[in-house]
């Protein structure tokens, strides 16, 4: 009897596991979004103060009209798709970068993963590249693996972006956490929850997750 209870509550805990990762698996997904959209924002402001790159910012921001529809419409995400894939191949620098983040974020939006994390390692493996945006492209590209790569591998690319100092330490460090879930080392993924929750720099969303799941896999099971 005793046997069958233990069996009963193993079932429930891994039930909750999973669910726990079905939320908060896809969290960092919106997160990433913000991200690109915020950076890529600032660098278009940038990039619009200094005359010469007006052309390029206009045909970056030409690619992407087919996604401003107004209220009720439905944006044309394959034509911004293919227009992105043009400006990047006509673009440079930061501008190109910038083009072929969105052109992948959509392609993942669409459901082509394999295609979008194919374009994310291109730019984080394209020298010249700002590293803002290598290093973003590398955090895009595990994310978009996070439930279907090999977790080990996975987080040897991820570590040089959780080092102090990297600007998206923390998504990394939630990531690497979640990873660790995936290849059953809870305590790993414990001890780095609550060290994401008691750091102070933590942005406010991630520690709350954080708080949450160290208490979670700090239980005993």
């Amino acid at each position: 009897m005793a046997d069958i209870f233990r069996e009963v509550d193993e079932d429930l805990r891994r039930d909750r596991m999973e669910r726990l990762w079905q939320r908060y698996g896809g969290v960092i997904v919106a997160v990433a979004v913000l991200i690109v959209g915020a950076t890529a924002g600032y660098v278009l402001w940038q990039r619009w103060q200094a005359s010469e790159q007006v052309e390029k910012t206009a045909v970056l921001l030409s690619a992407v009209e087919p996604l401003d529809v107004p209220e009720g419409g439905t944006p044309d995400a394959q034509a911004a798709i293919k227009a992105l894939e043009a400006a990047g191949a006509q673009l440079d620098g930061a501008h190109a970068a910038l083009a072929r983040l969105y052109q992948a974020g959509l392609l993942a939006r669409e459901g082509a993963t394999a295609e979008a994390v194919a374009l994310y390692d291109q730019v984080a493996g394209t020298g010249g590249t700002d590293p803002l945006f290598r290093d973003l492209a590398l955090l895009l590209s595990v994310l978009h693996q996070v439930d279907s790569g090999d977790p080990a591998q996975l987080q040897g690319r991820l570590t040089p972006l959780t080092a102090a100092g990297n600007p998206w330490r923390f998504s990394a460090r939630e990531l690497s956490a979640l990873l660790a879930v995936r290849a059953g080392d809870t305590a790993k993924a414990a001890a780095e929850f609550k060290a994401l929750a008691e750091d102070a720099d933590t942005p406010a969303g991630i520690r709350n997750r954080a708080s949450e799941l160290a208490s979670f896999y700090s239980a005993p099971r």
